[in-house]
């Protein structure tokens, strides 16, 4: 029987959601002094691990849209200061590496949907 590709792990899951709510909690107090962030409303939908915990990839999107390759940009050169936090705040043998994304999720989740109200998968439903 051939193997199934595996998920993150039950670890990978909790130390990026630590990490996640220690990138939300700075971004929300405006802790980063950067003219780009602090005039952004940035979310932090999803931080993904490596397996062995020392690269954590954090996408970020702004609400409201625009901008995002300038807040991703302003994000890794500040990436030193937020390391150095996330650090002290989630307890690891190693401070993960920070990597900044751009989230593409909502676009996707608004192209599945388009394809969903499209007139030919209607058709497809209605007939069977």
């Amino acid at each position: 029987m051939p193997d199934k590709p595996k998920g993150p792990s039950q670890r990978q899951l909790r130390v990026g959601e630590l990490i996640r709510h220690a990138v939300s909690d700075l971004l929300s107090r405006g802790a980063i002094h950067d003219d780009v962030i602090a005039g952004s409303l940035v979310t932090v939908p999803e931080v993904r691990m490596t397996a062995d915990l020392k690269i954590a990839t954090v996408y970020v999107m702004p609400l409201g849209g625009g901008n995002e390759d300038e807040i991703v940009k302003a994000l890794a050169q500040n990436k030193k200061f937020i390391r150095s936090v996330v650090a002290r705040v989630v307890n690891l043998k190693y401070a993960p590496d920070l990597r900044f994304r751009k989230d593409a999720s909502f676009e996707e989740g608004m192209r599945i949907d388009a394809l969903l109200a499209s007139e030919k998968v209607r058709r497809d439903v209605e007939g069977n």
